[in-house]
């Protein structure tokens, strides 16, 4: 399986070769400001699957104090990836072009969402981060 994505303005795109897993929309104030929106939506994927196609130069990236950072298109700003100590961790699910092959399986820390946001009835919701056999049902 072949996963394409690319930022809004098409200066940067990535290929990913194998699946999206443990995908989830995570609800805290650090992933509403970072994805200017309710919430993110995000997939991890396999460190040896992922490839930059072109673009590469033009990234800009954000580390936080834990070791897990953002990376963006200095251009347009779309959030790309997500990061571990430097190496792409995931994906977010709103640059990948076409179908991910993959569904929000959990929305996270829904205990910090922002006080305007109401969460649909019947969808599997932590109000912090689930536990790592959970999140890997996901």
């Amino acid at each position: 399986m072949q996963i394409r994505g690319s930022c809004f303005c098409g200066a940067i795109a990535y290929l990913v070769n194998g699946a999206l897993h443990n995908a989830r929309s995570c609800h805290c104030s650090m992933c509403r400001k970072a994805f200017s929106a309710q919430a993110s939506a995000y997939a991890e994927i396999e460190p040896d699957t992922f490839e930059w196609v072109c673009g590469e130069e033009k990234l800009t990236s954000y580390e936080s104090k834990n070791g897990g950072g953002l990376m963006f298109c200095s251009i347009c700003g779309s959030t790309l990836c997500g990061t571990v100590e430097g190496q792409v961790h995931g994906v977010t699910l709103g640059c990948v072009d076409g179908d991910p092959g993959v569904s929000i399986g959990m929305h996270i820390y829904v205990g910090s969402k922002a006080p305007w946001e109401v969460m649909p009835d019947g969808v599997v919701a932590y109000e912090e981060g689930p536990s790592n056999d959970e999140s890997k049902k996901a």
